[in-house]
């Protein structure tokens, strides 16, 4: 038998210990008989699976483990209230988080005549695909500009459509690119059509917004984002195209006053604004997004939920 022939029949035998010690639950006497070797043969290859790496124990601390709940969360963020999807949804995650948002916005009492804001991003975008409760009558409205954006989840417009339609509401566009130069800004300002649709953010009920990552670890972004700027390159994530940093501070960058979007000011101000995250690459930018005051609601998944909660118990 050759040396490496030697070496995977050894490593053949301490794979089949160990499985027969730690999945089958058979004790060392019961192996040392199947396998034909001695007792302290099935000790000494139990062990060593366990210095290989073959085998690795865990031990869970019952409090760490435990499903979080959502006044702790919503606790450790101080926001108003949070909605967790249902634990083990994980194969059918969008249609656990439309439901989600469903009974989030139940609970706004969206009538007809009330304006629900949209922000664009990739959530955003999925949900207005998704199984949304109908709210005849209501106004939907964009929270950002988003034309010429080559990725469909930043084309606000398409978003608010396609939000209407499943809310059975009625749409309204802002015909802008999300940062406009100066000349056309001062065009879009006089334009009565434009102020008719940014008017109605202040008089908004709720808004649904995503929340962004923090720019330098993103795939996908707004093009009129100048990710060059170094004020942008220190911002934790972003709502509506408004960023903050870890602490929750804007973020001013050149430009950034052009930008046609709901000022952070008015997000504050708003009766309720609801954030949907999920997912390791968000749970800094929900804490960021949470102390700048920018949502004060907060639609997630429990595993996110852990590690926001983990992460706020850090810092």
């Amino acid at each position: 038998m050759t040396e490496s022939m030697s070496r995977r029949a050894s490593s053949d035998l301490t794979y089949l210990a160990a499985r027969m010690y730690y999945v089958d639950e058979l004790t060392q006497a019961d192996i040392a008989e199947r396998l034909h070797v001695s007792r302290p043969t099935v000790s000494r290859l139990v062990a060593d699976a366990r210095g290989r790496g073959i085998v690795e124990i865990i031990v869970h601390d019952p409090v760490e483990a435990a499903e979080p709940t959502d006044e702790a969360l919503a606790q450790a963020l101080s926001v108003d209230r949070v909605w967790l999807t249902p634990a083990g949804s994980g194969r059918d995650s969008l249609a656990a988080l439309a439901a989600t948002v469903n009974r989030a916005l139940g609970a706004v009492r969206l009538g007809a005549g009330d304006t629900l804001l949209v922000s664009s991003g990739r959530t955003m975008y999925d949900l207005s695909r998704s199984s949304l409760t109908p709210r005849p009558g209501i106004d939907i409205v964009p929270t950002v500009g988003g034309v010429a954006e080559p990725a469909a989840w930043h084309q606000t417009n398409e978003i608010t459509r396609a939000m209407a339609e499943r809310l059975r509401g009625r749409p309204h566009f802002l015909f802008a690119p999300a940062l406009p130069s100066a000349r056309m800004r001062a065009t879009l300002d006089e334009d009565p059509e434009f102020r008719q649709v940014t008017g109605r953010w202040d008089a908004a009920k709720a808004a649904l917004v995503g929340v962004g990552a923090a720019p330098a670890g993103r795939d996908s972004i707004s093009t009129f984002v100048p990710l060059t700027s170094r004020a942008i390159r220190t911002a934790a994530g972003d709502i509506s195209l408004n960023f903050f940093t870890a602490d929750g501070a804007e973020v001013r960058f050149p430009g950034h006053e052009r930008m046609v979007r709901l000022s952070r000011d008015q997000l504050q101000a708003l009766p309720t604004t609801i954030a949907v995250a999920t997912g390791a690459v968000k749970v800094l930018s929900i804490l960021a997004g949470a102390r700048a005051g920018l949502f004060n609601q907060l639609v997630t998944d429990p595993a996110t939920a852990r590690a926001v909660l983990k992460a706020a118990k850090a810092t």
